[in-house]
């Protein structure tokens, strides 16, 4: 059940103390042999909250350095972008990251006048940088993605323009609790005065080349000349200035409300638990958006770094991710004629498949992979898959002619794709999804949680095939059953189960006690919650 004032706005008593939050950062110091206040890479990087002694001064210090020594050891020479999400912390953690590198002579370039870049903007300036210089680059994003204000992130992004894949991640992770445990002796390191007239650290503008560029990837003229009424809230994230020069440079009739930076995030809505969280799939931190949706023919939110989607519409409001996915796929293969027909789709296996239903009907191959966009950056940068997308909102997709436009997700291509969508069909993508319901059938989907000891987990993550002993699911016939991921033969933590018409995904949590109970019929809402009944006892069947 949701909190009882979710979808309501943010109480003022439950408001982020921002000065006490900060003064955490630099006075809290976390214990190296304690794993909760250790430096730990997860799908996204490190994150945490200085309160709990997981994102403090000593992390970046150390995590820093070890992305300088990560440079030097790669041979990556060329500039190091870096860019910052509105939440607080993100302020100091820029701070501390430019004191280390311009102490190991690593040019930084950020954002200009102190501004905050989306993530999407580093893994294209990366992109851009490497396709016309002879020296490499990579990029830093501080940000923790929807998280709630008190929490702060770090990732690191290397010249392929994607997160980090594991090995990278790993290293740089070693490294980062190595100097931690060292009392951080090994850190070089200036104050941000020095930093700045070093001459290592540089501004830079990261807004208007990709504004610029968008014509190679959406079709602007078509927005434009649609006179569609469009609203965007940013959510108070990385991207306002990006919308701003959109609105600047096209012309489109966009609005956009909250146009403006709270660290508190006051004017959100609550999420399903009470909790402020700038998560633009739900339905209850997008209330705001939703409840204008009849003011404009088409409107769409991001969460704090951009790099994820969410689209309202006038026809059925706020679009579960899965379906706009389906959507974007159907109409993309069908407007792009410059893709070659071996391009294919690159999906999550905990994404619908609805997906692979439209990709069956476009003929064209369907590339599952582990949950993590980045296991989407080698076949973008190797063009086996022109479209990645993962359930929980995240996407990107090849420009016009093929070329490969961001490897980690954008939000604004996918928002400005939906305005594309509308103003060359005559319908929004809602409409169009229950057209392909009625072509494909009803996707009945959900995700659950259930209860995992830490054993348990370890026992499902290391799962085999065999380790399932039942050849039916909900009264089919079980089909495949999967511990690896088809597209790519990777380990998916996990299991997954598949019938002719339902599956089930079972993950261990990284944080909680918990597991993550992925399902879809296409049959009723009954044969899901039968899917999920059946789930449960067969995962802890396997797992006990």
């Amino acid at each position: 059940m949701p909190h009882p004032q979710a979808g309501k706005p943010a109480p003022k008593e439950i408001l982020e103390n921002i000065p006490a939050l900060i003064s955490a950062y630099y006075s809290l110091k976390p214990n190296p042999n304690e794993e909760s206040q250790r430096v730990a890479f997860g799908t996204s990087g490190h994150r945490g909250s200085s309160y709990k002694k997981s994102f403090n001064e000593d992390h970046i210090l150390a995590i820093t350095q070890a992305v300088c020594e990560y440079r030097k050891q790669r041979g990556i020479n060329g500039p190091l972008f870096i860019g910052k999400d509105t939440h607080a912390l993100s302020i100091p953690a820029e701070i501390t990251a430019l004191e280390v590198c311009a102490a190991n002579e690593t040019e930084v370039f950020i954002a200009k006048e102190g501004g905050y870049t989306p993530t999407p903007l580093i893994s294209f300036a990366i992109l851009e940088h490497n396709d016309k210089n002879s020296s490499v680059s990579d990029g830093i994003v501080i940000t923790p993605s929807h998280n709630p204000p008190s929490d702060g992130g770090f990732k690191y992004n290397p010249p392929n323009g994607g997160p980090a894949d594991t090995d990278v991640t790993n290293a740089i992770e070693k490294r980062a609790n190595e100097i931690l445990a060292n009392g951080l002796k090994e850190v070089k390191r200036v104050p941000i005065e020095e930093a700045k007239r070093s001459g290592f650290v540089k501004e830079y503008d990261f807004v208007t080349p990709y504004v610029e560029a968008l014509r190679d990837i959406v079709d602007i003229d078509a927005i434009k000349n649609s006179s569609l009424k469009i609203g965007v809230d940013p959510m108070g994230g990385s991207g306002i200035e990006v919308y701003k020069k959109i609105k600047e440079i096209y012309g489109i009739n966009l609005e956009i409300v909250n146009p403006y930076v709270d660290f508190t995030f006051s004017f959100m809505t609550l999420d399903h638990d009470g909790k402020i969280r700038m998560d633009c799939s739900s339905p209850y931190a997008m209330a705001s958006l939703i409840h204008l949706k009849d003011k404009f023919d088409i409107a769409f939110g991001n969460d704090t770094d951009f790099d994820r989607h969410g689209i309202v519409t006038k026809s059925g409001g706020l679009m579960n991710p899965n379906h706009y996915l389906s959507v974007a796929i159907w109409y993309l293969f069908q407007n792009r004629s410059d893709w070659p027909k071996e391009l294919g789709v690159g999906k999550t296996l905990v994404s619908s498949s609805m997906i692979d239903r439209v990709a069956e009907s476009l003929n064209r191959e369907v590339m599952e992979v582990p949950v993590g966009f980045k296991w989407f950056v080698d076949p973008f940068m190797q063009k086996e898959i022109a479209f990645g997308g993962e359930e929980s909102a995240g996407a990107s997709f090849l420009r016009k002619d093929c070329k490969v436009w961001s490897t980690d997700k954008d939000g604004i291509i996918m928002n400005l794709l939906a305005a594309e969508i509308t103003a060359k069909i005559g319908k929004d993508p809602y409409e169009i999804y229950k057209e392909l319901e009625e072509r494909f059938g009803v996707s009945y989907y959900e995700r659950i949680d259930a209860p995992a000891t830490s054993e348990q987990k370890k026992r499902l993550k290391n799962l085999s095939e065999k380790d399932i002993d039942t050849d039916t699911l909900a009264g089919e016939k079980i089909e495949a059953i999967f511990t690896k991921a088809k597209g790519n033969g990777k380990p998916i933590g996990g299991v997954k189960v598949v019938a002719k018409n339902g599956w089930f995904a079972a993950r261990p949590s990284g944080t909680e006690d918990i597991y993550k109970i992925y399902a879809e019929s296409f049959i009723s809402k009954e044969h899901l919650k039968e899917i999920q009944k059946e789930t449960k006892e067969i995962v802890l069947k396997a797992i006990s």
